[in-house]
């Protein structure tokens, strides 16, 4: 069995986890507005920065990686829904290092959700990601094929690959190769 090129190593997604995690984090308040008292995105961020630090292994993540999965679905708004699947991406980091972006794709959504009334806010938000980022963690970020270029994971199709999700992805992908104006 082959295995995708979107999985990383372990410790690629051990190091993308903790962007991961940071990005989602970024906007949780979001969320957590919305809906005072739901503790599932949170919950998934700590899950991911515990995976980031070595403190839980990769197969006992993915088994509980969907845990609290609903919470996009109870939101409430879709600047809080994406919020919620900013927390989801990040926690699925365990398996394929590739949700990485998916977590910072959604991230970007929520804040562009939430200030509709500010046409730089997604650019804004991934100059703050990109910030964020180690050189380690875009070293392993490069290393991920450009968003359809690989069906077996998150970056081929699906979810990821369509819509405002799927240009926010182009366009981090775009940050990290430096095409992209930061």
């Amino acid at each position: 069995m082959t295995r995708s090129i979107q999985t990383l190593s372990e410790a690629e997604r051990r190091l993308v986890a903790e962007w991961a995690a940071t990005c989602a984090e970024h906007v949780l308040g979001l969320f957590e507005t919305a809906r005072p008292g739901d503790e599932r995105p949170r919950a998934a961020i700590a899950r991911t920065r515990a995976f980031a630090q070595g403190e839980v292994d990769t197969a006992s993540e993915i088994r509980r990686r969907f845990a609290g999965g609903s919470a996009a679905q109870d939101a409430g708004s879709p600047a809080a829904a994406a919020a919620a699947k900013a927390a989801g991406q990040a926690a699925a980091v365990c398996h394929m290092g590739a949700h990485a972006l998916g977590a910072a794709a959604y991230a970007i959504e929520a804040v562009r959700l939430s200030a509709l009334d500010r046409p730089d806010a997604a650019e804004q938000e991934i100059k703050w990601q990109m910030r964020q980022m180690s050189d380690e963690v875009r070293a392993a970020l490069r290393s991920l094929p450009p968003l359809g270029e690989d069906r077996s994971g998150p970056l081929g199709p699906g979810l990821l690959a369509s819509g405002q999700i799927g240009r926010n992805i182009c366009a981090l992908q775009a940050s990290l190769a430096g095409e992209w104006p930061l």
